[in-house]
């Protein structure tokens, strides 16, 4: 390893630590205004979200068109953080307002999806594919690092400094990520010099959905913008089995994720009376996931992806799923219940988030940041509505949790056989 890619992974580190550590400290007091407005309305907040991101996605599309890479980003960071100042204000203004609450908890979700979904496509654009597949969990890592961070800060700060005090510490920390973006921007070389040794071009995506795979090797254009049309990552999806396949992956994961997510809300709600109480139990959750995926990200998925492939990480981390809800069938208990639901988020983040971050290295600039972001946040979204009104659906029908866990395996079996076929159009695009 160069030291000049070792400063591009320590920033790379801190970067992903400072935006998750942001993000979870506000994330256990959105999950107890979610929970405290009772599980049914989840799936009213979760079409909110939705309709946000509709509304949200063709403008940050038309932004990569005509902004720099350089620049947009950092932008991008700016916009979110004073929107974090003025919901940290709200909040000391008006403490006990049920519709800030309701209007963070929908923020919130869009912001974490957002952010996260932009570093990842920044992260495909400077690194390599052989890289990705080196050192995605050891940045990854750096994400978990701050969501154990994040809960911790915030179990501290709540008592002193209150809900307000808490936002603006996360606006804070989200500022921060500003110097880190520039400082590495600076790191990729102007195109034309090459950052390792060459890597060979294979054969372009049937139907030129998503360009050349030597796009992918080609150092970037930080200082151009990304250009195209405005809905190009639409057009780009529906025209690529290999991006659908990331697309369903995305939507399958959502609906097993948001059948434990309502159930757990209905849990906590019936267990914690208060919204300190009840942040307090999200945050312990958090600490649990966040620590369990750390020790995955660092020793786990590079070696995994390393010696056996992206198409075996994917497809793992989708048996480790369908497990967790044969379990939740066998032994439909509460206590399964919240184990389930730290097994699912640890091998998301832990496992299978990184694995679907490295299908990006091996497409071109517009696909990663318009197609990715797209699926990052409105087809996932968007499932998470309709898995929500599936949840709801089934429950008036009278299907309890070993019913529902059922459904969840037939689930994860689809989940299984698509993350088979997708890690194989990775190696087909070049990846190893």
């Amino acid at each position: 390893m160069s030291a000049a890619e070792r400063r591009r992974l320590a920033l790379s580190f801190g970067y992903f630590a400072l935006l998750l550590a942001s993000y979870y400290m506000v994330r256990p007091l959105r999950d107890a205004l979610g929970a405290g407005s009772g599980a049914a309305t989840i799936k009213y907040l979760a079409t909110a979200v939705f309709v946000a991101m509709l509304l949200i996605v063709p403008l940050f599309g038309w932004l990569v068109t005509r902004v720099r890479r350089n620049l947009l980003l950092p932008l991008t960071y700016a916009f979110f953080t004073a929107n974090l100042v003025v919901f940290g204000l709200l909040m000391r203004a008006y403490p006990d307002d049920p519709w800030l609450g309701r209007a963070f908890y929908v923020w919130t979700t869009v912001f974490n999806l957002f952010v996260v979904s932009v570093f990842w496509s920044f992260m495909a654009d400077i690194w390599r594919e052989q890289q990705g597949r080196r050192w995605f969990g050891v940045i990854a890592a750096g994400g978990s690092l701050g969501g154990l961070a994040g809960p911790l800060l915030a179990r501290w700060l709540a008592g002193s400094a209150g809900t307000s005090g808490v936002v603006l510490l996360a606006a804070l920390l989200l500022a921060a990520t500003v110097p880190l973006i520039v400082l590495l921007s600076r790191t990729v070389k102007p195109a034309g010099v090459p950052q390792t040794a060459p890597v060979p071009a294979p054969a372009a995506v049937t139907g030129g959905a998503v360009g050349p795979v030597g796009a992918a090797a080609a150092a970037p254009r930080l200082d151009e913008p990304v250009g195209g049309a405005i809905l190009a990552g639409l057009t780009r999806l529906v025209r690529s089995p290999f991006l659908l396949g990331i697309a369903a992956l995305v939507a399958l994961g959502s609906l097993l994720g948001m059948f434990v997510y309502i159930e757990l809300a209905r849990l906590a709600a019936a267990s914690y009376a208060t919204a300190a109480t009840r942040t307090a139990f999200y945050a312990q959750r958090d600490l649990w996931v966040n620590g369990a995926s750390l020790v995955l990200q660092l020793l786990v998925v590079g070696r995994l992806a390393g010696r056996f492939g992206v198409r075996a990480t994917l497809t793992g981390a989708a048996v480790v799923a369908g497990t967790a809800f044969v379990m939740l069938g066998l032994v439909p208990a509460l206590a399964t219940l919240v184990a389930a639901n730290v097994v699912l988020r640890t091998t998301e983040f832990g496992i299978g988030k990184p694995a679907r971050d490295m299908l990006y290295t091996v497409v071109d600039a517009e696909t990663k940041y318009k197609t990715k972001n797209l699926v990052d946040t409105v087809v996932y979204r968007g499932s998470d509505m309709l898995s929500s009104w599936v949840h709801g659906a089934l429950t008036a029908a009278g299907l309890g949790l070993a019913a529902l866990a059922a459904v969840g395996v037939a689930a994860a079996a689809a989940l299984v056989v698509i993350a088979f076929a997708v890690g194989s159009g990775y190696r087909r695009r070049g990846g190893a």
